[in-house]
């Protein structure tokens, strides 16, 4: 599902967490998520953020890494998730995500990861909210095999920090 305009997926997947705290008000962080809000042209958009406690291979050099969950109230959308992943994704190579038992593969643009249909952005919400840990493993378009790790503490406090924000 993709209803990322241009200033907005620039917004989310293009700036640096430093960056992205200036563009966006702070509100709270639950564990090891951050929850921000913003507003453009009348538009309100709240997300939570985290960034990965590990990654493998270490020697592999990348740009910021975050994985972003958001609610944009005026288009109707909830729980959007997307991936920055720090490097250029191989096109025709799904990014996994696992949790506990579950996995589910996203398609890729250029350094982001994105869920296809809301239904199953809700089913990863839902994992998320269950699990203790994420793995999220991507190719590079060199070929590169990466994995990281996100601790899921505090997730459902920050989705709900996210709602509140953008009530």
């Amino acid at each position: 599902m993709i209803k990322l305009t241009g200033a907005c997926l620039a917004l989310l997947v293009g700036l640096g967490l430093p960056t992205l705290a200036q563009a966006a008000n702070f509100i709270e962080k639950h564990g090891d998520w951050s929850v921000y809000a913003h507003e453009a042209g009348g538009k309100k958009t709240c997300f939570t953020v985290a960034k990965p406690r590990s990654t493998k291979p270490r020697n592999v050099r990348r740009d910021p890494i975050f994985f972003y969950v958001s609610d944009w109230p005026a288009d109707n959308v909830k729980n959007e998730i997307s991936i920055k992943m720090g490097y250029p994704l191989r096109p025709t190579v799904p990014v996994e995500i696992k949790i506990a038992a579950n996995s589910f593969k996203l398609f890729t643009k250029d350094e982001g990861a994105y869920v296809e249909k809301a239904a199953d952005e809700q089913k990863v919400v839902a994992a998320m909210k269950a699990g203790a840990t994420m793995v999220v493993q991507g190719r590079s378009t060199r070929g590169t095999l990466t994995t990281d790790e996100y601790s899921l503490s505090g997730i459902t406090k920050a989705l709900e920090a996210v709602a509140k924000a953008c009530q």
